[in-house]
């Protein structure tokens, strides 16, 4: 064969391989998402995380073009829920809506979590924050912060909390411990029942996402004494604010974001937060919120990991201090 012909055949296999090489990795790795997406809810149906999933879960459908299916799986404040996402395969196809917040608290609280939140699950991004409200029962005779620590040193009062370690209960925590209250804990396995049961009166007190708690109070259920946020909200811009209280700087409340498994490809990940980003940002779901007690709060991958690295040093303090612990 002569030279001429051996490099004839040559440059026709180099360029047979350099065309099918893409076709190859194509074929290995189908275009995201080319199936049904799953949005874990790690608490019951009606609190903070759910109302947030089920207000994305269509426009986020319609814009991948692919369902996307909100799945509830409560248990152990969240843990059950978000466990299950960080053992999942890690390919964009099962996210975790949830209070951010709370599960930084997780690694402080409990002894023996089946995962690592930092090393396995990946941030997305910021969706919206929803102050804490102080609430009472309406036949609680006090009206503001003053008059119900006065009051929880001659009567015995039940706090209301979502679960033991959530983010309201290290608030209640942390607000009891600045004013020298007194009350105790009755720990629920989500917000929902927590409220009920305080609207029922079978407990007096409630801290809880203004978003989940809210319609009772417009309701005349229950009375809220204070926000824990820095200023006060529009929607309610007549209640005080904690640190106007008498508690410098307090401030609290439940953080929900997406996270999904370690692992997952940053090109997948940067997608789902461009399409979550422009989707809570639209004037119908932002309006829809405010209305509610919620302000739309995107962050970028990188910034939601840092608030998440944040919040679990600041929580870990206050679980260490009031010695909470879970086996």
């Amino acid at each position: 064969m002569t030279s001429t012909r051996r490099g004839v055949i040559a440059v026709a296999l180099v360029t047979a391989a350099t065309t099918l090489a893409p076709l190859t990795a194509s074929a290995q790795a189908p275009a995201w998402p080319s199936r049904p997406i799953k949005l874990i809810v790690p608490y019951p149906p009606g609190g903070s995380s759910d109302i947030i999933a089920r207000a994305i879960s269509q426009p986020l459908s319609e814009v991948l073009k692919q369902t996307v299916i909100v799945e509830n799986r409560p248990g152990a404040n969240g843990n059950l829920g978000a466990d299950f996402v960080a053992k999942s395969t890690p390919d964009g196809y099962t996210l975790l809506l949830c209070d951010v917040g709370a599960l930084a608290i997780s690694p402080s609280v409990y002894t023996k979590l089946p995962f690592d939140p930092s090393k396995d699950l990946r941030g997305v991004g910021m969706l919206a924050y929803s102050p804490h409200l102080l609430v009472v029962h309406p036949s609680v005779k006090a009206n503001n912060l003053k008059e119900l620590i006065a009051l929880s040193k001659t009567s015995d009062l039940n706090f209301a909390v979502t679960a033991t370690g959530s983010a309201p209960h290290l608030a209640g925590v942390a607000l009891q411990r600045a004013v020298g209250a007194k009350w105790t804990y009755v720990p629920y396995k989500g917000g929902v029942q927590a409220i009920q049961d305080t609207v029922a009166g079978q407990t007096q007190i409630l801290m809880n996402g203004m978003l989940a708690t809210l319609p009772q109070v417009q309701g005349g259920k229950l009375k809220v004494l204070a926000v824990s946020k820095g200023t006060r909200m529009p929607l309610i811009g007549d209640v005080p604010t904690i640190a106007e209280q008498g508690v410098p700087g307090f401030e609290s409340g439940t953080w929900q974001g997406v996270k999904v498994a370690r692992g997952t490809p940053d090109a997948i990940v940067q997608r789902l937060n461009r399409e979550l980003v422009t989707i809570i940002r639209s004037p119908d779901i932002r309006s829809r919120l405010a209305g509610q007690g919620a302000e739309v709060v995107t962050m970028t991958p990188a910034e939601e990991e840092a608030f998440f690295n944040k919040e679990r040093a600041r929580w870990a303090q206050v679980v260490k201090d009031a010695d909470i612990r879970i086996d």
